[in-house]
């Protein structure tokens, strides 16, 4: 069992890496549209963070930072290990591209945790996230689709749905237990 101060550990951690990339994208360029593309592609997963705040949903959090952490590691790794040249010739770490990662599993951990919030708005701002950096030609588009596979596909290993909720209630003849769920 989680201890307040454990929860306080992880959301701590959790907002300095937020931070952490927060300062990268301070670094961004002056093209107006991958300045546009970094900016989303940070703020797409701390909408998601937040949102487990907003929801008081501990699980939620826990399962964010299984999913955005799988999400870095892969990416970080396959960058490692490919080192495919960026179209600009800047360097090699082109595939796959972060900001697309990053953007697609805050969108897609979105939609699958929390029905309450629509989902397309988040898909359409990962999508522009993805084109901007193939627009500033810093990836090929294969590298923004297998970003966005491996975000998309890291919310969908770790993130369960809220779907069914139980509660229960004490009643002066007894109790009662209630369980709620979405019928699809």
């Amino acid at each position: 069992m989680r201890t307040a101060r454990s929860w306080g550990s992880l959301s701590a951690l959790g907002l300095l890496a937020g931070g952490g990339l927060c300062l990268h994208a301070g670094e961004a360029r002056a093209d107006k549209t991958e300045t546009a593309g970094d900016v989303i592609g940070i703020a797409l997963p701390a909408t998601a963070f937040a949102l487990t705040f907003t929801h008081d949903d501990p699980d939620g959090r826990i399962q964010f930072y299984k999913s955005f952490g799988s999400t870095i590691a892969a990416t970080w790794l396959l960058k490692e290990t490919v080192h495919k040249e960026r179209p600009d010739g800047s360097n090699d770490q082109s595939f796959p591209s972060g900001h697309a990662a990053g953007a697609f599993q805050g969108a897609s951990f979105i939609q699958r945790r929390y029905d309450d919030v629509p989902a397309w708005p988040g898909y359409l701002l990962a999508t522009y996230c993805g084109w901007t950096r193939v627009e500033a030609k810093k990836h090929f588009t294969s590298d923004v689709l297998a970003g966005a596979a491996l975000g998309i596909g890291s919310s969908f290993l770790f993130v369960k749905r809220r779907d069914v909720s139980v509660s229960t209630t004490l009643r002066p003849d007894g109790f009662e237990i209630r369980l709620v769920g979405n019928v699809r």
